[in-house]
């Protein structure tokens, strides 16, 4: 049997729409006093197209980069979506363009000199279980899409700072907030897509307490895909992408991918460029993005031997 026999990096053989809203959290508070809110905006194939199977899909969160918000990596998404799975694209306050929207300068510039704290990193960890909380009432009120959300088979994916957060969600180690490693994995996810992964180290603001020699990668407890690309140098620390790959290394579940795509840069899974030049290749890297994205989801998340085989 193969694998979506008819499938290219353009077929979406499904309308995908959206809705957008927010999360209000009274229990937490940004580092500001205000009350914590996550922002949301999910993709979905429509259900009015006469021949889709109105089974229930696969529920797949998505945590954008630094500096970005809910509307990036749309290429993803909806071409994703369209093949039968519900997208929730998250906002997460302090690490999101809000802090360099309407400021002079380039926001990558304002983002090098813009200091995150732990407890914004954590905040932004913490919007995982909460947002996933949120969506089974939301799935109740809403149930033009609702009833179609199965929340057996959930996913995770990300992008840079996205993709940490996938991390801990997988069960990485972080620093908590009295700097001992503590784990934040969130059971309900079962499978996660990095696009440029992030080590640990790239976002210690100060020591550990105790020994900080341990492989925070091993916890990591789901199946892994890592993605990242020959030039996908970190745009605040200017490291080379080889910096991204003692995450999977280190990774401590059996099965986990690792795929790098020659010439491949940073931005190419945002859809923006930021400060990098145009990369020819582009279009072709967001083919593969796209294709072995959906591969590896069905593989994942519907049991799919045919993808299996072809991944």
């Amino acid at each position: 049997m193969l694998w979506r026999p008819d499938l290219s990096a353009q077929s979406e053989p499904y309308k995908v729409l959206l809705k957008k809203g927010e999360f209000t959290d009274e229990t937490r508070q940004n580092d500001d006093g205000s009350v914590r809110t996550v922002p949301y905006k999910l993709y979905y194939p429509s259900i009015e197209t006469p021949d889709l199977n109105p089974e229930k899909m696969p529920v797949i969160l998505w945590s954008h980069g630094y500096g970005g918000n809910r509307d990036g990596a749309g290429f993803i998404s909806r071409f994703v979506a369209s093949h039968g799975y519900i997208i929730v694209h998250m906002t997460h306050h302090g690490t999101d363009s809000s802090l360099w929207e309407g400021k002079p300068g380039h926001p990558w510039d304002i983002l090098r000199q813009t200091r995150v704290s732990r407890k914004t990193s954590l905040n932004r960890f913490k919007d995982v279980p909460f947002i996933l909380d949120c969506l089974t009432g939301w799935a109740q009120v809403n149930p033009d899409v609702g009833d179609l959300m199965d929340f057996a088979k959930i996913g995770m994916a990300g992008h840079s700072f996205g993709s940490l957060s996938t991390q801990i969600a997988a069960g990485q180690l972080f620093p908590g907030l009295d700097k001992n490693l503590t784990s934040l994995r969130e059971e309900r996810i079962q499978a996660g897509i990095l696009y440029s992964p992030v080590p640990l180290a790239d976002h210690l603001l100060d020591e550990l307490s105790g020994p900080n020699t341990e492989n925070v990668y091993k916890t990591i407890s789901i199946p892994i895909l890592h993605m990242t690309g020959s030039d996908d140098s970190s745009p605040i620390g200017d490291h080379p992408y080889t910096h991204r790959l003692p995450v999977y290394e280190g990774t401590g579940h059996g099965e986990k991918y690792l795929l790098v795509k020659e010439g491949g840069d940073h931005m190419v899974y945002n859809g923006t460029r930021g400060k990098l030049t145009q990369n020819p290749m582009r279009d072709r890297h967001e083919e593969i993005i796209r294709i072995f994205s959906l591969a590896f989801w069905d593989m994942q998340l519907k049991g799919d031997g045919a993808a299996q085989t072809w991944l």
